[in-house]
């Protein structure tokens, strides 16, 4: 009878919220999602659904659930990066994140300034993170790949007061892309560079070598005393959960990249509730971390999980490699693992893959881009992650609006996305009319609720491109809505293919070709025509040792999918253009095709 009686309840409340806003009225019905549960009834009649909201969201900032974490578990391990050799408690971190925070204040930023963070996987970098957060000033997430054309872009376009790098990384020697832009830097004193290209920076942080016109790390950590503790303790009590504190940029699959700004409130909820989803809350888990911090899926869905659930993040190298990430899950008996499709394609070619002891291993998350049928099902059968769930989002919702359910079954967690988030809504809108779409029926996803990114910084034109006036998020994706809340990408609304007038989303034939016992890995795009308007194209890698050719795939298409769904074109690769966080950038992929095909 309680239960009956706090379903009204809950009804009365969804009516009355519905009845508050225009256009949605008969769009929902009272949910019958849960926090931790799959759905085992229909929870909507179209395409529209909201997740649960049976949990209050958090109203802390990124430090507060440090600090409350390392208060109930002070001596376990928070992070481990395993290439550095470097481990830290949640009594340790804490301490060294007050004592950056202080330092920070001590050289010349206050709230508000923007701090760019430019390098791989490195301990300083999540140091970073937190000491920013502490001290009111906002991370700027720079790609480590980035040329001095890029840096320049971003250093301009968010106005960051501080960089912080290491000298140099592979190939990458950031002090040198640096000075290209900023060649008054050489002969600079630290923390007074004074530059004409790049009015806005005046500090610049090196993690390691003694560099001109550039503090070093170590002389920051030692920069704060007592008064600059006290300046931080005051800075703190004015901190919002509703202010900025990460600007991410976009990671330019799209082109030219902007900067997505959230804040306390969209990270802290969405590593919260990513750790609920994931059943963090219920066993300790150890997660291994191969993924790009300077990207959502570490940054949030790894260090502010770390920070909120208190699971150590085990980061195994700088950038990602696949033998590494297997060597750090087996000597630090990871029970999850966060990646890309790509990454765990990686893994799972490796030659000495079988030498693992990967029995540690329980699940984790996979994300970036669609995920083929068949790398999930070898995830869940060769890695022993028989707990692996697929996640979906983007930078503007901090990330992850869509997550499988642990019990998902393997249809749902090979065809789907997962299920909507608590505190999220999503709806598809019919691309004809505008309206939400019937079940199953293909259109935009977009997405409203707290992860909502608050803008593009200082960008009000392309914020208002994707954010409605009542604050509907347009992801850009094509997908559709089941009746369990469960969502399937099948497209970019830019990735779709017209051919002859006919609409072909390239995930629906990545799925299929991965099917071939012959291929690997492949990415679909669409190559102009004159006489189709577009043609498909087909760019596979095939499998070690193997030999095919266009025509067996051909073979393989035919009386399998629609006639116009064969492509045209297939092309055989041994690598495919990439960001630096793994993701394929197709438009690459697209020119390099139409230069090779057509011109």
């Amino acid at each position: 009878m309680a239960s009956a009686a706090w379903l009204k309840l809950v009804a009365r409340e969804v009516l009355a919220a519905l009845g508050k806003r225009p256009g949605l009225w008969g769009a929902q019905r009272v949910s019958a999602l849960h926090i931790d549960a799959a759905p085992v009834t229909p929870v909507s009649t179209n395409s529209y659904i909201q997740g649960a909201t049976n949990i209050p969201l958090l109203t802390k900032t990124v430090c507060q659930c440090l600090e409350e974490t390392a208060h109930r578990f002070p001596e376990r391990e928070a992070l481990v990066f395993c290439r550095d050799g470097v481990r830290k408690t949640f009594a340790q971190f804490i301490q060294e994140v007050d004592q950056a925070a202080a330092g920070l204040l001590a050289i010349g930023l206050k709230k508000g300034d923007r701090l760019g963070m430019w390098g791989p996987n490195k301990y300083e970098w999540v140091l970073m993170q937190f000491a920013t957060a502490q001290a009111g000033i906002i991370l700027v997430s720079v790609n480590p790949a980035y040329q001095a054309q890029e840096l320049e872009f971003v250093i301009k376009k968010v106005g960051c007061k501080a960089l912080v790098f290491p000298t140099q990384f592979k190939t990458q020697r950031y002090y040198e892309i640096l000075k290209q832009t900023c060649p008054e830097l050489e002969k600079s004193s630290p923390g007074g560079i004074k530059s004409k290209r790049l009015p806005d920076l005046s500090i610049v942080i090196t993690l390691d070598s003694k560099l001109p016109g550039a503090f070093q790390m170590s002389e920051v950590m030692q920069a704060g005393d007592s008064n600059h503790m006290k300046q931080l303790r005051e800075v703190q009590q004015t901190l919002s959960c509703n202010e900025p504190i990460n600007i991410q940029f976009t990671s330019g699959t799209t082109g030219s990249p902007k900067g997505a700004t959230l804040s306390h409130r969209n990270i802290v909820n969405n590593a919260n509730l990513i750790g609920l989803r994931l059943g963090f809350n219920q066993q300790e888990c150890r997660t291994a971390l191969p993924v790009p911090l300077y990207h959502c899926l570490g940054s949030v869905g790894g260090c502010m999980v770390m920070a909120v659930h208190g699971v150590p993040a085990i980061f195994s190298s700088l950038s990602f490699e696949g033998k590494a990430t297997l060597e750090a899950v087996a000597q630090e008996k990871c029970s999850h693992l966060h990646g890309t499709p790509t990454m765990f394609i990686d893994m799972l070619s490796q030659p000495d893959f079988d030498s693992y002891d990967l029995s540690s291993l329980r699940g984790g998350v996979i994300a970036g881009s669609p995920v083929p049928p068949e790398i999930m099902k070898k995830i869940i059968t060769k890695m022993n992650m028989r707990d692996i769930v697929v996640a979906y989002g983007t930078t503007e919702n901090s990330p992850v609006t869509f997550m499988g359910f642990p019990q998902d079954s393997i249809s749902q967690r090979t065809e789907t996305v997962g299920c909507i988030f608590p505190h999220t809504e999503a709806k598809i809108e019919d691309p004809e009319t505008g309206e939400i779409a019937t079940l199953d029926s293909p259109g935009e996803l977009q997405i409203r609720g707290y992860c909502v990114m608050l803008g593009y910084w200082e960008d009000p034109l392309k914020t208002n491109e994707v954010i409605t006036d009542d604050r509907w998020y347009k992801t850009g994706d094509i997908a559709v809505l089941d009746k369990y809340g469960y969502c399937k990408i099948v497209g970019r609304c830019k990735d779709m293919i017209i051919r002859g007038g006919e609409n072909i989303y390239p995930a629906e034939l990545e799925q299929f070709l991965h099917t071939h016992p012959k291929i690997e890995e492949v990415q679909v795009i669409g190559v102009k025509d004159q006489r189709m308007g577009e043609e498909i194209c087909a760019c596979v890698r095939v499998k070690a040792g193997q030999e095919c050719t266009a025509e067996e795939i051909k073979a393989f298409c035919k009386g399998k999918i629609s006639h116009f769904k064969i492509p045209r074109y297939i092309v055989f690769m041994k690598q495919y253009p990439l960001t630096v966080s793994g993701k394929i950038q197709k438009y690459k992929l697209r020119e390099q095709m139409e230069k090779q095909l057509l011109f």
